[in-house]
């Protein structure tokens, strides 16, 4: 049928990011007089690699009666297209598309419509064998030509579908693993707990880089093209552990090629927390010592980071789907491991003199390594809210006299830092923390520990905590690691989340270095302008990197207090702070009449900040420069420089007026306390 013949909701969800993602270079039609939800062209199974795509994909009447199951139908007859054009088995790959509809199904929101019983049930465990072959019955019909499927042929593939249904599955639901609960999303909300999606959501405005982002289309289809891969692979009967080994490791060597590192010196963690497990776990394996931890802006960093600096369980739950103690002892890790935090702001919430840093630095790595200790400094670049600590004049004046009872690792975890500038610490010898959800804007829980040679040469001889097993698996770490203390299985949410954050990685790292920093300088020169113009903020001072010409001399993170509206010049508390995070990301409409209500918003979650007229701390919020607004969005296409600049420009001004719409109704909304949402209500 002609493309005029769809009808306005059909068009709709032709255009969702995360569907036009999934099937770019298709182009669907409509044939009313079809009675099933869809049917592939006959031409695709007899030559499934000349497909074009065009008229090989016809959605049925369906799609037009029950326009709320319309985006599942589109789904699953995607996810079968792709499988048979790459030549995977008929009947194995549609009772995978059938299970990865259901399980797209179960992330909308606004999903009323049942799902029809074929692909209900393919949303649980995996069907017996007398159950496929009764849904065959119904798969079939969206196939031109019908494979023979008897009652053995349901027995032979009921192991198959075992041993992959785990990881048949579309790839934001494959992305919501392999951390902790914090990845595991709202299904009234479509939200995670850092109320981002591993979902496009194009309509929020995004300067949160310092916590966390939703997912770009660039970055779904860096994950989306990771996941297809590994599904070809696997239905075209390789050997499953070893394709999805193949996944992890291709992040790893994605990771170091933007650092100059071979894959072996990339050891991937679900989070920059966990990397400091990894951390700890590596330093106390190269020492007879106990170990005593430095640890900068215990405040700023992680909340879970301090416990993980002394190898206890930072969550109630960890990457591999353990159930933990948190706070406990992890097994294997020293009893005695000491922890020291030296703080980077005074008690009235002013940056200390970086001089003071480096003297407490010092003054304790030297008594802990009198007192016969090893110290484990952590190098600190940047903070949540921008700082960088000690120096490193000061590090390499304590490598020079404390040798080898020192280990230094940069918690570089912002990633704010330009690629060669990492690459020259790690050949120094340091351990350099990375993640690709900050500035990179890939989604959260995706970190990475960069491993220098000294310590690569060391690991086949390091005795490994045992209960490492509750955070990370083999293909994560170094081929030569103590494989006792590590798990035989796969973290696919991990490799997903790191294929997402390399797509953001790639496009940002093909412009040049002297592009890169002009079109952050150009931006972030006219946030602060904004920000100080705005009269009910209070802009804290922002870190100044070491200028040698690099991109990463651009501070990227502006921090700033909001006064509270019901106590002039007195900034909001840290709660109050949280709520107003919170309604910048939500759709107010309902509650507010004026301005840009609906407008959804993201800044860096607030910052608890000491401040002399709080009782507590203060929350700063903040608002970040990150990847994609270097790299450029869908958005920003057929603009010119000065014209994204502009864009940019504009949409943070929206952001402070948002803010200032929300201190202007406070009381109203402190009533209806509205939640963020995927999507606006309307």
């Amino acid at each position: 049928m002609l493309a005029d013949i769809l009808t306005r909701s059909l068009v709709d969800v032709l255009e969702r990011p995360d569907l036009r993602v999934v099937a770019a270079g298709l182009m669907p039609e409509l044939d009313i007089s079809l009675e099933q939800s869809f049917q592939l062209g006959e031409n695709l199974l007899s030559e499934p690699h000349s497909v074009t795509g065009r008229a090989c994909l016809k959605l049925g009447e369906p799609c037009l009666r029950m326009p709320g199951l319309s985006p599942t139908f589109l789904r699953q007859a995607v996810e079968l297209f792709r499988l048979l054009h790459n030549g995977a088995d008929a009947r194995l790959a549609s009772f995978a598309a059938a299970r990865v509809a259901a399980l797209f199904h179960a992330l909308d929101t606004n999903a009323v419509n049942p799902l029809p019983q074929e692909l209900a049930l393919c949303a649980g465990d995996v069907p017996d064998s007398t159950t496929l072959l009764s849904l065959w019955g119904a798969l079939k019909k969206h196939l031109s030509n019908t494979p023979e499927f008897t009652e053995d042929d349901a027995k032979r593939l009921r192991p198959v579908l075992v041993r992959l249904w785990h990881v048949m599955a579309p790839a934001e639901t494959l992305m919501s693993g392999g951390g902790d609960s914090r990845l595991a999303v709202d299904p009234e909300t479509g939200l995670n707990k850092y109320s981002c999606s591993h979902r496009p959501r194009p309509w929020a405005v995004t300067f949160g880089s310092s916590t966390a982002s939703s997912l770009s289309e660039r970055g779904f289809g860096g994950a989306e093209f990771a996941r297809c891969m590994m599904m070809n692979a696997l239905l075209s009967k390789q050997d499953p552990d070893l394709v999805q080994e193949g996944i992890v490791r291709s992040a790893r060597a994605g990771i170091g090629r933007h650092y100059g590192l071979p894959e072996d010196a990339v050891l991937l963690s679900a989070s920059g927390t966990d990397c400091e497990l990894a951390v700890l776990a590596l330093v106390a394996a190269g020492t007879d010592r106990p170990v005593s931890s430095i640890l900068l802006a215990p405040d700023e960093t992680g909340s879970g980071v301090p416990l993980a600096a002394r190898g206890r369980h930072f969550a109630g739950d960890s990457a591999c789907s353990t159930t933990v103690g948190k706070g406990e002892l992890i097994e294997g890790f020293p009893e005695d491991t000491q922890l020291f935090g030296v703080t980077i702001r005074n008690e009235d919430g002013t940056s200390r003199p970086l001089e003071d840093i480096n003297a407490e630095c010092s003054e304790l790595a030297r008594r802990e390594v009198k007192a016969g200790r090893h110290v484990l400094l952590h190098r600190l670049d940047q903070s949540k809210t921008g700082l960088a600590a000690p120096d490193m004049e000061t590090v390499a004046e304590l490598q020079a006299e404390l040798g080898e009872h020192l280990s230094v690792v940069v918690d570089a975890c912002q990633a704010r830092l330009s690629p060669s500038r990492v690459s020259e610490w790690v050949r120094d010898g340091l351990l350099v923390m990375i993640t690709g959800s900050k500035f990179f804007t890939g989604p959260p829980f995706c970190g990475a520990l960069l491993l220098p040679n000294v310590i690569l040469e060391k690991i086949p001889a390091f005795s490994l905590p045992k209960g490492l097993k509750s955070y990370g698996n083999r293909d994560e770490w170094p081929e030569q690691a103590d494989r006792h203390a590590l798990n035989n299985g796969h973290n696919i949410g991990l490799a997903l989340r790191w294929h997402a954050a390399l797509a953001e990685m790639d496009a940002l790292f093909s412009l040049s270095d002297s592009l890169i920093r002009q079109r952050l300088n150009d931006f972030m020169t006219e946030a602060v302008k904004l920000v100080e113009a705005s009269p009910t903020c209070t802009l804290l001072p922002v870190g100044k990197p070491i200028d040698d010409g690099r991109w990463d001399a651009v501070p990227t993170i502006l921090s700033f207090l909001v006064e509270d509206p019901k106590n002039p010049d007195v900034p909001l508390g840290l709660e109050d702070a949280r709520k107003l995070h919170r309604w910048l990301n939500a759709d107010l409409s309902p509650w507010v009449g004026e301005g840009e209500a609906a407008l959804l918003c993201v800044l860096g979650q607030p910052v608890p900040v000491p401040h002399p007229l709080v009782n507590g701390h203060a929350g700063a919020l903040r608002l970040c420069g990150g990847a994609r607004l270097v790299s450029g969005e869908p958005s920003h296409e057929g603009l010119d420089e000065k014209q994204r600049l502009q864009r940019e420009c504009a949409d943070a001004k929206r952001v402070l007026a948002k803010l200032e719409l929300i201190l202007e109704n406070w009381d109203v909304l402190l009533d209806a306390n509205p939640v963020p949402r995927y999507a606006p209500l309307s």
